[in-house]
């Protein structure tokens, strides 16, 4: 087949092909719009939402972890998505790189999932209960305020002071949880007390 076609057909035909390739890859194509409504209620079918924050800065963004497996019926729940909270006022539902990579930072193989304590002369850490944990960190902490506490200045005056230790808070927490942690770290002496979000 033998077909004549001039410079100026050529480009007319050619812009017209970039500009309906070009409105498509923009979104607007209704074929775009209407595979993703499809697609979408698909991957988050019979899943559990909860709703958390981001552990990673102190801006504390919301996010929506979807699971499945019902815990109610003794199955175990395994996190399948996670996205920005639309809801939330901080984030309104964006999420910086590492919040987007959330699903990988649970799910990661080296991810600490339970407390481990490596003895002096040791040159490996052992897993211990969560009892054991909280017991030695308990008694530790004890015997250091028994030994280092200052009730009272040289001229007498009461200063109550615990200066040998610091304490370094979380800041992606609500007000309550940060006010009660306050509460508790000044009423034990700490003077060291910092949080995330300035260091």
């Amino acid at each position: 087949m033998n077909m004549e076609l001039s410079r100026r057909g050529f480009l007319k035909a050619a812009g017209v092909g970039v500009a309906g390739t070009t409105l498509g890859a923009f979104g607007f194509s209704e074929l775009e719009a209407a595979q993703a409504a499809a697609v979408r209620p698909f991957k988050l079918t019979n899943t559990m939402e909860t709703r958390n924050t981001c552990p990673y800065c102190s801006v504390a963004c919301g996010i929506i972890m979807y699971s499945k497996g019902d815990l109610r019926k003794g199955e175990t729940a395994e996190i399948v998505h996670i996205e920005g909270d639309a809801d939330h006022p901080t984030n309104r539902g964006t999420l910086c790189p590492k919040g987007a990579a959330l699903k990988d930072f649970v799910k990661a193989e080296t991810r600490l999932k339970y407390p481990m304590i490596r003895k002096p002369g040791s040159d490996r850490f052992e897993r211990v209960s969560w009892d054991q944990a909280l017991d030695r960190i308990a008694r530790l902490l004890k015997d250091d305020r028994d030994a280092n506490f200052i009730a009272t200045n040289q001229a007498g005056v009461p200063v109550n002071r615990w200066t040998t230790v610091g304490f370094l808070a979380a800041s992606a927490t609500t007000n309550e949880t940060a006010w009660l942690t306050y509460k508790v770290v000044r009423s034990t002496g700490i003077v060291a007390f910092d949080n995330q979000a300035r260091v």
